[in-house]
C-alpha cells in the first residue's frame, strides 16, 4: 500500500462511473468498483459494494478519497432502496473510515426531496439545500436516510469531509432530451426540467474531490442554475403547485428559466457552472 493513494469509484460501470474513472485516472490512480465488468484500463475490483468480502478487499488498497455512485435508482423496491442504498452506504462508510479515508463525496438526488410521487408539494421554492424530505417513495426516502447515515459519521469523524451532492438527472452529452414544456403533474416531473450533461456532472465531481479540504457534512443541490424547459419555469410550475409556494422568483426579468432548485451554495463552495444549458440561456 505504499506510493500514492488510490481514489476509490463506486459504480464504475455506469453513465458517470465510467466516465469520471477515465477522467481521474489522467491525473490520479484510481481504484473502480463494479458489479459489472467495467472494461476499463486500471484496478477494477469487480464485486458488489454491498457485500462484506468486497469491504474487506477494500483493504488491500491504500484510498485516499472516494466518491461512492453506485445504488438502486428511481423505482426501486422499498427493501433494496434501504439494503443498498442506506444499509450498504453505511457499511462502505464504515469501511472507508476505518481505513483512514477522509474526504467522501457522496452521489444523493435532488429526488432526496421526495418530488418523485406526484402528491409532493415543496415547502419552498427554489427548492433549498435543506429541504426536508417529504418522499412518498422508497427512492427519494433511502437517499434521505444515506444523508442521515453521513450525517452521523460526521458527528462521529470531526476531520471527516463528507460532501453529499444532491444530483438531478443525468444524460450524455450527446443524448440530451428535448427541453420540457408545461404539462400535466406527473411523477418525476421536477426531473424533466433539472437535467444536467455528463461533462458537466464529471467536472463537478471532480472539482469535489480537488477543492480544499472542508471536514463535516455538506448537503448541496447540485442543478444547474437553468432550468431544462421550454417556457418560463413560473408557468411550469404554477401549471403543476398553482401559486403556493411563492413563485415571484421565477417571475423576475432575468429569472424566467432558473432553476427550481437552489445550487448558489455549490456554486460557491466550489466555483463550479454547468457548462451544457438548455438554448434559452445560451
Amino acid at each position: 500500500m505504499s506510493g500514492e493513494p488510490h481514489t476509490l469509484v463506486t459504480g464504475a460501470s455506469g453513465l458517470i462511473g465510467r466516465a469520471l474513472v477515465e477522467a481521474l485516472a489522467a491525473t490520479r490512480p484510481v481504484l473502480a468498483v463494479s458489479r459489472r465488468e467495467a472494461g476499463l484500463a486500471l484496478p477494477t475490483l469487480r464485486a458488489d459494494f454491498t457485500d462484506p468480502a468486497a469491504l474487506e478487499a477494500l483493504r488491500e488498497y491504500r484510498i485516499g478519497a472516494a466518491v461512492h455512485l453506485a445504488a438502486v435508482t428511481g423505482g426501486c423496491s422499498e427493501a433494496d432502496g434501504l439494503r443498498v442504498n442506506v444499509a450498504g452506504t453505511r457499511g462502505l462508510l464504515r469501511a472507508l473510515v476505518d481505513q483512514g479515508c477522509r474526504r467522501i463525496v457522496l452521489a444523493s438526488s435532488i429526488a432526496a426531496v421526495g418530488f418523485a410521487h406526484p402528491a409532493f408539494r415543496p415547502v419552498a421554492l427554489p427548492i433549498p439545500d435543506d429541504h426536508p424530505c417529504l418522499a412518498r417513495e422508497a427512492y427519494g426516502l433511502s437517499k434521505a436516510l444515506m444523508e442521515e447515515v453521513a450525517a452521523y459519521f460526521a458527528r462521529q469523524s470531526p476531520d471527516l469531509d463528507l460532501l453529499c451532492l444532491r444530483l438531478p438527472s443525468i444524460s450524455a452529452d450527446a443524448r440530451l432530451p428535448a427541453l420540457r414544456g408545461a404539462g400535466p403533474l406527473g411523477a418525476w416531473a421536477l426531473g424533466g426540467i433539472t437535467v444536467m450533461a455528463l461533462s458537466d456532472a464529471v467536472r463537478l465531481l471532480s472539482l469535489a474531490l480537488d477543492a480544499p479540504a472542508r471536514p463535516g457534512l455538506r448537503v448541496r443541490n447540485a442543478a444547474p442554475a437553468r432550468a431544462w424547459s421550454a417556457g418560463p419555469v413560473a408557468a411550469v410550475l404554477a401549471g403543476w403547485y398553482g401559486d403556493r409556494p411563492d413563485l415571484e422568483a421565477f417571475r423576475r426579468p432575468g429569472h424566467e428559466f432558473d432553476s427550481p432548485f437552489d445550487s448558489r451554495r455549490l456554486a460557491q463552495e466550489l466555483g463550479f457552472e454547468a457548462r451544457v444549458l438548455g438554448p434559452q440561456a445560451r
